[in-house]
């Protein structure tokens, strides 16, 4: 049975400015490091794995890479992000704070169910931050907002174009 998240892994261009993103801005505290000097398969590496830890004993985790090929681009919305769960009297805080420091910030979007702010880190992920609405529990219950029919109708929409 799968217990919950560890770590969600991503790459990234340069650890320190990352380390700036995710821990100075942030302020999620960098918890460990991975010096990785060869693949389990014997490839010769010279690869650092970085860890920041969350309030949920989680952590977001990061590969500088420099020897292996990656391209990295702007994600779009839809294509990638990392959304992380905050209090909602941070979200207005949090959002001047980034525009104050010159990241792309963006929001405060309403999802009905979550309010969102957006951030583009060093590395071109968007970063969310996301908090519950009253009505969170109610929205996300499948038992209550029909999410099995919407995906059946959804899946038989694209069928039929």
């Amino acid at each position: 049975m799968i217990k919950g998240l560890h770590h969600s892994a991503y790459r990234c261009r340069d650890s320190e400015e990352t380390r700036k993103f995710y821990e100075g801005f942030l302020g999620l505290p960098l918890a460990t490091t991975l010096e990785i000097n060869e693949t389990k398969s014997g490839r010769k590496t010279q690869t650092l794995h970085t860890f920041y830890r969350m309030d949920d004993g989680s952590y977001l985790a990061f590969f500088e890479a420099p020897d292996m090929p990656f391209e990295f681009k702007q994600q779009h919305d839809y294509d990638l992000h990392i959304a992380l769960e905050v209090d909602h009297d941070r979200l207005a805080p949090m959002l001047e704070q980034g525009k104050q420091a010159g990241i792309e910030a963006r929001g405060i979007s309403d999802h009905h169910f979550i309010h969102s702010i957006y951030f583009r880190d060093p590395n071109g992920y968007n970063v969310e931050l996301t908090a519950r609405m009253p009505n969170h529990a109610e929205a996300t219950d499948p038992s209550k907002n029909d999410a099995r029919a919407k995906l059946a109708n959804w899946q038989q929409a694209k069928t039929q174009q």
